[in-house]
């Protein structure tokens, strides 16, 4: 069973791959804050509209002083087709490797759906600190008003 990651805690500092091919670490962001909001799958209806709405507000998350980083297991090429079909502003990451990120903080898990279980992201939301602690989490994340509700806890950091 893998540890519960909550408010306080260090985010662990995994490697995963940008759209360019580059490597990002959450310490990249140290001295920032950061949002990293997991989602199952690109171009589905609840990621494209979660990636949409982080995507519209996030110049208050940069006057805020935040970053945002969307991260799936779906390819960095299938991140390019997502960011260009939707007109995508914020930056998507990799995590395709196992004992990836979202493997250590316990959300890429078995789900169950039409009575098959399969592998697949819980769709959650960090809130890490310019320190690199988690300040925020946001379990099971319903889409509708979620960046706003995020952004508003950047904003009252």
């Amino acid at each position: 069973m893998s540890k519960t990651y909550e408010a306080g805690d260090e985010m662990p500092d995994i490697a995963m791959q940008g759209v360019d091919g580059s490597t990002i670490k959450p310490s990249d962001y140290r001295g920032r804050k950061l949002v990293l909001f997991f989602y199952p799958k690109d171009n589905t209806p609840g990621c494209t509209n979660e990636a949409k709405d982080f995507s519209a507000l996030k110049p208050q998350f940069e006057q805020a002083g935040a970053a945002i980083l969307g991260i799936s297991k779906d390819s960095a090429k299938k991140h390019q087709n997502f960011i260009a079909k939707h007109g995508l502003s914020v930056d998507l990451a990799t995590d395709a490797q196992e004992d990836g990120l979202s493997d250590t903080l316990g959300i890429w898990t078995e789900k169950q759906m039409y009575g098959k279980t399969f592998m697949g992201m819980v769709r959650t939301t960090y809130l890490v600190d310019e320190d690199g602690r988690i300040a925020g989490v946001w379990p099971k994340v319903k889409v509708k008003d979620h960046a706003a509700d995020v952004l508003e806890a950047v904003e009252a950091m």
